[in-house]
């Protein structure tokens, strides 16, 4: 039997039926809808090269010029007051976590509007990379003590990005690829029969193999990079520099807390605050670590004989004193919980001023501002007389026992009680300079906070919770925590539903530094009730019911909570 040419065509050829033309058909349709996922893969993935090189460029320069920290500060530093103040209230401890959220966002907006531009424009969509390396070279660049190095992260990690960038977007574009249908199936299909055919970057094929192996190359060094980074930029060496240190024992105890200062109420703040618990407010996106063992803080300006240095172990050496100083947040609204009490350990500060020379503008001293300046570039400016009055201000090495945390300041910052934080309790403090208030604005005062900030006497409810029940026919405990720092607390008063006001039982006074604790029993009836506390400090001042704001030297009123009693 004769067999035709055509019979074998047929068999290793079988017809085309509509059925092969749909799944063709369907691949295409596939590849259409991948590729601009793959693009904006392959933005994203730049953004995070961009971002894991730029960590680790920064190990040698500073921890600050990284990008995303450059960014930031710069967002905080130029940020108008009532946008920090806001972000302060509604975000609370989170604000700068929410900060860097919004900043990683846009951050991944703009690298998938980057990703899916490059598979068209590949090289105007790379160059756009460099935009963020422009952006983060201005912020570093802009930052106080900033040199020309703190450029590098920025300007290499966008390189880097680019780069990779540029080599993905040439994996997802145009390539002749293999034709879905071939020889008879082509022809059978009413195509023209080719081995391989430019199908056009945006309709078909395109490298897959050498797309996913670029992208996974790429994904692993930058999350290695990134890792190294993160890990030589965490201050091993001040961590070290930490553990080591043994604080010795003042040669100025605190009194032993008074039994009794802290009444025995469930829901009631302790009276010591523990490390862990107590407010942080500052505005370093990224918490310095500063070596110990590299440490030196400078004292110089009008006034001083001679500038003069000092090594941490210069202040270890010198006789320290230790004393329960409660510290309270300018930010603080009220009923807030910006405020806290700790036993912190130092040297005295006014022993070292009046070595260097200093006298206070009550003895003649020619400056009356006292200027610290922080390593992050913070300055914070301190009346020269509050520091010289004999109150317990003190450069803080300790808190409750331990080094201080690095995110209250190690190794060192300044205690001042009796004033909000933003005129009296750098953090991280490298430099003071003495100065006058005519001659210089520090940081928080240029932007419409007062010179000088005294705290305001105020208390807080801690118990009932706001909008919380409790059962009638029971004494309830109401009870909280009163301040006036330098003053004192002398009376507590609570009243319900705007009624008479009744006098709460006070705990034992440790100092007049340190809060104060109370509680009034409540013989509670049914209904909603509102409940408001006020107080009065030791100079028989008692706290104003008029509502304030914080800005521009805190916040006043009297805290109130509703109460629903069934």
């Amino acid at each position: 039997m004769k067999i035709s040419p055509e019979f074998f065509r047929r068999r290793t050829n079988p017809p085309v039926g509509p059925d092969r033309i749909a799944d063709v058909s369907q691949d295409r349709e596939a590849t259409r809808t991948l590729r601009p996922v793959l693009g904006a893969v392959s933005g994203l993935l730049a953004g995070f090269t961009a971002l894991a090189v730029a960590q680790l460029v920064a190990v040698p320069v500073r921890p600050e010029a990284a990008p995303l920290n450059a960014v930031g500060d710069a967002v905080i530093e130029l940020a108008p007051p009532s946008v920090t103040q806001f972000a302060v209230d509604t975000f609370r401890s989170n604000n700068k976590l929410v900060l860097e959220i919004g900043t990683l966002a846009l951050l991944a907006l703009f690298a998938l509007v980057l990703g899916v531009l490059a598979l068209r424009h590949r090289r105007p969509a790379s160059a756009g990379v460099l935009v963020f390396g422009a952006v983060g070279t201005v912020a570093a660049l802009s930052r106080v003590g900033a040199t020309a190095a703190d450029a590098l992260p920025s300007v290499l990690g966008a390189v880097a990005g680019a780069g990779v960038l540029y080599v993905l977007a040439g994996r997802l574009g145009s390539a002749p690829q293999p034709s879905a249908l071939s020889g008879a199936e082509a022809a059978d299909a009413g195509e023209q029969p080719s081995v391989m055919r430019p199908t056009g970057a945006a309709q078909q094929g395109f490298d897959r193999r050498g797309f996913v192996v670029a992208a996974a190359t790429a994904a692993v060094a930058s999350a290695g990079a990134g890792a190294v980074g993160l890990e030589l930029s965490g201050g091993s060496g001040a961590s070290a520099s930490r553990r080591a240190v043994r604080l010795p024992g003042p040669a100025d105890p605190a009194a032993p807390i008074p039994a009794g200062a802290g009444p025995d109420v469930p829901g009631l703040s302790r009276f010591t605050t523990p490390n862990g618990d107590f407010y942080r407010v500052d505005t370093a996106l990224v918490v310095p670590k500063v070596d110990a063992t590299q440490w030196r803080l400078r004292l110089h300006g009008r006034g001083v004989a001679e500038p003069v240095e000092f090594t941490y172990r210069d202040l270890l050496r010198r006789d320290l004193v230790e004393r329960d100083i409660t510290l309270t947040c300018v930010s603080n609204p009220v009923g807030g919980g910006y405020v806290g009490n700790a036993r912190w350990i130092g040297v005295p500060l006014v022993s070292l001023l009046r070595e260097a020379g200093v006298r206070p503008p009550s003895e003649g001293g020619p400056a009356d501002q006292l200027v610290s300046r922080s390593v992050d570039g913070m300055t914070i400016g301190t009346p020269v007389e509050a520091v010289m009055d004999g109150r317990d201000a003190m450069l803080a090495v300790g808190m409750n026992g331990q080094p201080l945390p690095f995110d209250h300041g190690f190794p060192v910052r300044m205690v001042v009680p009796g004033l909000y934080g933003y005129v009296s309790a750098c953090k991280w403090i490298e430099d003071i300079e003495l100065t006058t208030f005519d001659a210089y604005d520090a940081y928080w005062v240029r932007r419409n906070w007062a010179r000088q900030a005294p705290i305001k006497t105020e208390s807080r409810i801690d118990t009932p919770k706001p909008f919380g029940s409790v059962e009638a026919g029971t004494t309830i405990p109401v009870a909280g925590v009163a301040w006036a720092q330098h003053r004192g607390i002398r009376r507590v008063e609570v009243r319900v539903d705007g009624g008479p006001w009744q006098e709460a039982r006070l705990g034992a006074e440790a100092t007049e530094d340190t809060w104060r604790q109370w509680v009034w029993e409540w013989p509670a009836t049914k209904g909603s009730h509102t409940l408001e506390v006020r107080a009065t400090d030791g100079d028989g001042v008692t706290q104003t019911a008029e509502r304030a704001d914080t800005v521009p030297d805190g916040a006043t009123g009297w805290h109130s909570v509703v109460v629903d009693v069934s």
